[in-house]
């Protein structure tokens, strides 16, 4: 069991926002009760003495706690590295000036498209010229910045206007990351699933890009996991090198475990590094003892972990299964059959999303 570099602080499911691709609980009331500041610091004090180095700030959108420049400062003090995760909504000139003052490091912000109408659709709220204009002040006070786009089935064919976006931007870094099917994004899967045609037409334009910015900033493009022959290693292996912190205290091997049947483990009971070292939901899939075949005995299985356990437990009921997604999984049909129906569909997309709700009521702390 190695330390974990990497803690994804999420500091509240309210968003202004109603993304149908959300990785979010669709139980978001049972996330109401927030860590407190204090509880936070804390928190972060126990990450940094366990090895932490990264604390990604994350949401919903983080810019909903009052307390945010206070913890960026805290966070700070302890030496980690702070990445604000955000949708840029609420990003003013005067709070970008005070989370400036107390360290902040790099922020990464959302956009949902390349033109206002279809990214202010898919948001689900008016944001793209807020989103725009808060680049314009992350660059003007010498932030790196990173410009994150969700792909899926309404927005892959606009790649080309999103890489120029985030050129005109001065964007760092541009991450093109195909949506992973948990939370609200799973119950708008087959409504989302890029065809094949449109993979293959983003792929051209990616390799392009990358080639011709190659000096002026990363591309980081992620494709579909049902769409691969394997399953991607699912966070460096369970419980490895990552961390996630949900609003209420949870503590997870990442943002989606809160799917799986797990025992509970929360930072208002135990202290990070007892969850870390001992706690079932770290314990249950580390390593390579849990796996059944055929990932027992195949040669990936130090490479891929056995894939996603979330994804494994959404698909087949059984967090323990191989991924389906891995072309030798038992399961494999259940991808393919996705699949196939997202090529058979209209390019458009045929079926309406459900929009995440809509949660922005502030907390004072």
């Amino acid at each position: 069991m190695d330390s974990p570099f990497g803690l994804l602080a999420e500091l509240t499911y309210r968003c202004p926002l109603a993304c149908a691709y959300c990785s979010n609980p669709v139980n978001l009331a049972g996330y109401s009760g927030e860590l407190t500041t204090d509880e936070w610091r804390r928190v972060l004090a126990e990450a940094r003495d366990l090895g932490v180095l990264q604390c990604h700030l994350s949401g919903g959108e983080p810019l909903l706690r009052r307390d945010l420049v206070d913890l960026v400062a805290h966070a700070h003090g302890l030496g980690l590295y702070t990445n604000l995760v955000t949708s840029a909504f609420g990003l003013s000139r005067p709070r970008a000036e005070q989370l400036r003052a107390a360290g902040l490091d790099h922020v990464q912000i959302s956009v949902q498209a390349d033109e206002p109408a279809v990214s202010d659709r898919i948001a689900g709220t008016p944001s793209f010229r807020r989103k725009i204009e808060a680049m314009g002040v992350v660059k003007e006070l010498g932030w790196p910045l990173t410009v994150n786009v969700v792909l899926h089935r309404h927005n892959i064919d606009r790649v080309a206007g999103v890489l120029g976006l985030a050129e005109e931007v001065g964007a760092d870094r541009v991450e093109l990351a195909n949506t992973q099917y948990y939370g609200w994004a799973w119950r708008n899967r087959d409504a989302l699933l890029p065809s094949r045609a449109q993979l293959a037409a983003a792929e051209v334009v990616v390799r392009a890009a990358r080639e011709r910015l190659r000096d002026r900033m990363d591309v980081i493009y992620v494709l579909p996991d049902y769409y691969s022959r394997y399953p991607k290693p699912c966070m460096g292996g369970w419980a490895s090198r990552q961390l996630t912190v949900t609003p209420n205290g949870d503590v997870l091997p990442c943002p989606a475990a809160q799917s799986l049947p797990l025992p509970r483990a929360s930072v208002r009971e135990e202290s990070l590094e007892r969850i870390w070292a001992g706690s079932p939901v770290m314990s249950a899939f580390r390593g390579t003892d849990w796996m059944p075949e055929p990932c027992r005995s195949c040669a990936r299985r130090e490479l891929d972990f056995g894939g996603c356990r979330c994804q494994a437990f959404l698909l087949t009921g059984d967090a323990a299964r191989t991924d389906p997604v891995c072309h030798l999984s038992p399961d494999h049909h259940l991808v393919a059959r996705a699949v196939e129906a997202a090529n058979a569909a209209s390019p458009g997309g045929d079926r309406s999303l459900i929009p995440r709700p809509h949660r922005v009521r502030r907390v004072e702390r």
